[in-house]
């Protein structure tokens, strides 16, 4: 039986053991390992073989206490679950954000929007964001409760039918459970729903720069649920009186009203 790589005393196990001592991951030692010995291939050991040898039991073991040093602080190692055997948590089925028009990538036509949820202390608050693509101008959502699938669908809905028709165009977001009822809210607004692909938050790229500025005024770390609609009324106001320089130093209140004129 072939011996493990980081079985034994030596050069690469002393070395894996003292990064992760200072909490780097299996996969910055592997690459790094690359960078600091380019010229000996006695010193290299995959992201696997790292994570093996540090779960693996007996004498083949990592010391314990490096286990502790991972970042989840884990002691056994979580199993890795195949991504097609996972639940969906969507009964409805979802629209891909490839099947979005090309007016919504061009940008040239308001009404297309992108969504998510700031979320605060501990997980148990959360307000809504909608960032229009064309002007991003930003429109928020009051969750008083919780953000459950219901509460924010109702948040959404009752936030899009304010808007005039010409806006309701798209609704663009992640694979998050909160919009777990997005067939309900489509058939409430008439506003179609896609969906990002998995890990994909560049694909909301206006929506996570604004979700940025939005920590301004929401910081992480603190109850959202203190804040009364009027508060995010406010919020997005001032966010859409402030010039940007993706619209060559609009604001997006101008852009906005420019679009609606023109189309």
């Amino acid at each position: 039986m072939r011996e493990r790589k980081l079985a034994s005393e030596g050069g690469l196990r002393s070395y894996v053991a003292q990064k992760l001592t200072t909490k780097w991951s299996p996969e910055q030692i592997s690459h790094r390992l690359m960078k600091d010995f380019p010229d000996d291939h006695s010193m290299r050991a995959s992201t696997e073989t790292i994570y093996q040898a540090i779960y693996a039991q007996g004498s083949l073991a990592l010391p314990r206490q490096l286990k502790t040093a991972m970042r989840q602080g884990r002691t056994i190692r979580k199993p890795r679950r195949d991504p097609a055997q996972r639940t969906s948590r969507f009964t409805q089925p979802l629209v891909p954000i490839a099947q979005r028009p090309p007016e919504a990538e061009d940008r040239t036509v308001p009404g297309h929007w992108e969504g998510d949820l700031i979320i605060g202390k501990m997980g148990r608050s959360a307000i809504g964001t909608m960032v229009e693509r064309s002007s991003r101008a930003v429109s928020l959502i009051h969750l008083p409760h919780d953000h459950t699938a219901e509460t924010v669908r109702d948040g959404l809905i009752d936030t899009v039918n304010k808007m005039p028709l010409g806006l309701r165009r798209s609704l663009t977001w992640d694979q998050g459970a909160e919009m777990s009822d997005h067939a309900a809210f489509r058939g409430a607004t008439q506003m179609d729903v896609y969906f990002c692909d998995p890990g994909s938050p560049w694909q909301r790229g206006s929506n996570e720069n604004t979700n940025g500025l939005l920590r301004q005024y929401f910081p992480k770390g603190t109850d959202l649920s203190q804040h009364s609609p009027e508060d995010l009324q406010r919020v997005a106001a001032e966010l859409n009186e402030r010039p940007r320089k993706s619209l060559d130093w609009d604001t997006p209140t101008e852009r906005l009203h420019a679009l609606l004129e023109d189309s």
